[in-house]
């Protein structure tokens, strides 16, 4: 996937020797380097305070080449379709001269956080080209049909010159919403015959779609898809319009059909045609991030101070000494007399 002198960079790489610090980093993300551009989303999803010091400075140094990739978001429901869609949709940009990375998000246990981790495996014709880069991540704990630092991985891959960013959610619900703030098109992937039609009456994940697409329109399912895109297009028309730029489309796909993928890549360019339109979201969502951002700092520190074995709140809670309200109540004010001290 490189355009630069690969014997250069290497030997340019060897007088870092093994030192793994932000120019190291960066050099290897700038420079396309897939090893390290996945060495430095993993320092980035790292809990260490040394690995964190790092990782901001890089993303400070990464932002600078950022914010040039389509952003696109891809959501729908387990047994949709989304990886088998997504392999066609980057080989088909790959095969238009671009690079793709893909940001995948694998549901993960609750008890264990484990994760299985097989996109490269469910999209293994796109994982053999050069100019395509997938990154599986596990959800944890984090909500939003996305990982802990996914939007700093988003900003690792645009310094990195990748031009098509597609985000694959975890796919279990309507609250798939986080990705809609880190993505310029944000695309909902149904199965037609599946029950789904009437929930296009509910507000929702399907009032933020800018394109919703059906999924396994071949076969005999092409008569039920026609029938789910004229109930998504009649659904569609009960929601005021996000702005007035855009109207979300909703079409058919079938992998086995490439003039409905190459409608699909349509669709898409067509969407972002209009700059204006994606500067307007982008400020909209760095807005809404400050504030993301935020909540995680104080939860941070209520988790300090929660381990902390002098602090016994949760202890007074256990005991029904106190309830749930106050408890937040008494965090709250240890945390504003720990910024005075």
């Amino acid at each position: 996937m490189s355009n630069f002198d690969e014997n250069n960079w290497i030997n340019r790489r060897k007088t870092y020797k093994s030192k793994l610090t932000v120019d190291y980093f960066f050099d290897g993300i700038i420079h396309q380097d897939i090893k390290i551009i996945s060495s430095a989303i993993t320092l980035i999803e790292s809990d260490l305070e040394s690995d964190q010091l790092i990782a901001r400075q890089l993303l400070d140094k990464c932002l600078l080449f950022s914010g040039k990739s389509f952003r696109i978001g891809i959501t729908g429901v387990p047994g949709v379709g989304k990886s088998t869609f997504i392999e066609a949709i980057g080989l088909e940009y790959i095969s238009k001269g671009k690079k793709v990375a893909v940001l995948s998000i694998d549901p993960s246990s609750t008890s264990t956080n484990g994760s299985i981790l097989g996109d490269k495996t469910r999209m293994e014709n796109l994982s053999k080209s050069k100019n395509a880069f997938i990154r599986p991540t596990s959800s944890g704990n984090q909500l939003g049909g996305i990982a802990k630092h996914t939007k700093e991985t988003l900003l690792i891959c645009e310094a990195a010159g990748f031009d098509i960013i597609l985000i694959e959610t975890v796919g279990v619900g309507q609250s798939e919403t986080m990705v809609y703030e880190m993505s310029d098109f944000f695309l909902l992937l149904m199965l037609a015959g599946a029950g789904d039609e009437l929930q296009g009456i509910k507000r929702g994940i399907i009032e933020l779609a800018d394109s919703i697409i059906i999924t396994k329109a071949d076969c005999e399912n092409i008569l039920q898809a026609r029938k789910a895109v004229n109930s998504y297009k009649n659904a569609l028309h009960l929601f005021p319009l996000k702005n007035n730029f855009w109207n979300p489309v909703v079409t058919m796909y079938s992998y086995l059909n490439m003039k409905s993928i190459q409608k699909v890549i349509n669709i898409i360019d067509s969407f972002f045609e209009n700059q204006e339109m994606i500067l307007s979201k982008r400020k909209h969502q760095e807005r809404f991030w400050v504030y993301q951002y935020l909540k995680d700092l104080i939860m941070n520190d209520i988790n300090l101070l929660s381990k902390n074995k002098e602090f016994k709140v949760l202890k007074m809670l256990d005991k029904g000494e106190i309830n749930s309200f106050e408890a937040a109540k008494i965090f709250y004010k240890t945390i504003k007399q720990n910024e005075k001290n």
